[in-house]
């Protein structure tokens, strides 16, 4: 079974400077990332460069700067020895990092705790990074539209544009996310449903819904209703929260939740089932569920959602109208020569979460593979990864759940290693030490 160690490795652990992950000298972080980065050659089946032939010049346009997106351009940047030009196009100026939100939205850190721009990968890295929109994509001319007017020709484009929500699914959501918060992309919406939960009174109730599976993060929602709990226990201890899942049971970790609910937040935490969500009223924050109404002081609710609406423009029909199908040797969009979709937006191998860490994971996949087939040569053909969730319980406690992913090339798709992963047997602070350290050096390693 791999070991901690191995996970943290597996995102290509060092300590790094930038403002969510304290102070280091540039390029001693460099250096550090440089070392990680051979080491992970070997992993992804990537040619050492020693070994390679001249190539010619080739240009990988990169969009979304998230967990995929940053992580792709680095690695490709890297493993190609800065031989191939990468392009970074994020229509956003700073990172907000999904994974640690729910601890400022708990009170427990802020949102520049979890912030940072990209000058890094365009310092170290030579990255170009665009802030812009994307408002076009011709897979035949190989050409990528901006809205400012530019054209980026690329020889591979990667696409990690998340998750996309659709609020028309609840009648009364669509335009009322200022009222009904979602807040599950981090930022605005982060500030906004902390500030709600602020100046709810003392003896309100908290509700939140989820959708039905699959969703981004599946442990996320279980962690918001803890940490919210722990606030309110702290401050608003009359206060309630009650969770409207649609789904027929938790869908991660529900044993190390359950417990924890049970024990530090007896009588505060409701949870319903089979909550079926069929419309808002946003004014007076009620949700009309199949069966029944529920009128709260706080309404949250995360939509259903879909890939992130950038790859429309593939032209390609979504699994079940919503998910990209790709070949997870290469990330490569199945039917769409040269572009490699990431990360949530992609339709889950059996067993894969949608999650930060797995979309790191895709990056690591697509960058070897790019690299390699850029090269002339053939990208590893029984590609392995890993994942790793945390989640909180309180401000301290942790627990997490993990896995590995491995090539099975008789049903051509990723497939989990039986014995490998595993969950936590118990909640700690170490556990929740080892959460922030996670995130840390997965920041760590797509920004710096």
């Amino acid at each position: 079974m791999p070991s901690r160690r191995d996970f943290l490795k597996g995102t290509g652990a060092f300590a790094a400077g930038s403002a969510i992950l304290g102070p280091a000298h540039a390029s001693d972080v460099t250096q550090r990332a440089i070392e990680a980065g051979k080491e992970l050659m070997r992993e992804f089946g990537v040619t050492d460069k020693t070994d390679r032939k001249d190539r010619k010049p080739a240009h990988v346009v990169v969009v979304g700067g998230g967990f995929g997106g940053a992580t792709a351009a680095k690695y490709i940047r890297m493993w190609s020895d800065g031989t191939v030009k990468v392009t970074l196009v994020e229509r956003n100026a700073q990172f907000v990092s999904c994974p640690i939100s729910n601890l400022v939205i708990g009170g427990v850190k802020n949102i520049e705790d979890i912030s940072a721009g990209y000058d890094n990968l365009q310092k170290q890295w030579g990255i170009e990074v665009i802030t812009d929109s994307v408002i076009g994509i011709d897979p035949n001319t190989r050409e990528i539209r901006l809205a400012r007017g530019d054209t980026l020709k690329y020889d591979r484009a990667v696409l990690s544009p998340g998750v996309d929500f659709m609020p028309d699914m609840v009648e009364g959501l669509t335009g009322n996310e200022h009222l009904v918060p979602h807040a599950w992309k981090a930022g605005a919406q982060t500030v906004l449903l902390r500030s709600q939960l602020e100046t709810m009174p003392d003896g309100g109730v908290y509700a939140m819904h989820i959708p039905l599976a699959p969703f981004r993060c599946p442990p996320g929602p279980y962690e918001r209703a803890s940490l919210i709990a722990n606030y309110f226990k702290q401050h608003k201890p009359k206060s309630k929260v009650l969770i409207l899942d649609s789904n027929p049971d938790i869908q991660s970790k529900k044993g190390l939740f359950t417990k924890a609910w049970e024990a530090n937040y007896p009588g505060m935490i409701e949870y319903r089932a089979n909550s079926r969500l069929m419309a808002v009223d946003a004014a007076t924050r009620t949700a009309e569920l199949e069966f029944s109404t529920v009128k709260a002081d706080v309404l949250n609710v995360v939509p259903p959602m879909r890939a992130g609406r950038l790859v429309d423009f593939l032209g390609v029909d979504l699994a079940n109208d919503r998910w990209v199908e790709v070949n997870f040797q290469t990330l490569e969009v199945k039917g769409v020569p040269g572009v490699h979709v990431l990360g949530d937006a992609t339709l889950s191998a059996p067993g894969m979460p949608k999650s930060g860490h797995m979309a790191n994971q895709h990056a690591k996949v697509a960058a070897a593979a790019i690299v390699e087939m850029l090269a002339g040569r053939s990208p590893n053909p029984t590609p392995v990864v890993m994942n790793t969730c945390y989640s909180f319980t309180d401000e301290k406690t942790g627990i997490h759940v993990a896995s590995v992913h491995q090539w099975d090339n008789e049903k051509r798709t990723l497939l989990p290693v039986q014995g490998a992963g595993g969950i936590s047997a118990a909640g700690s602070s170490l556990e929740g030490r080892h959460a922030l350290n996670w995130a840390r050096n997965i920041w760590a390693d797509m920004l710096t």
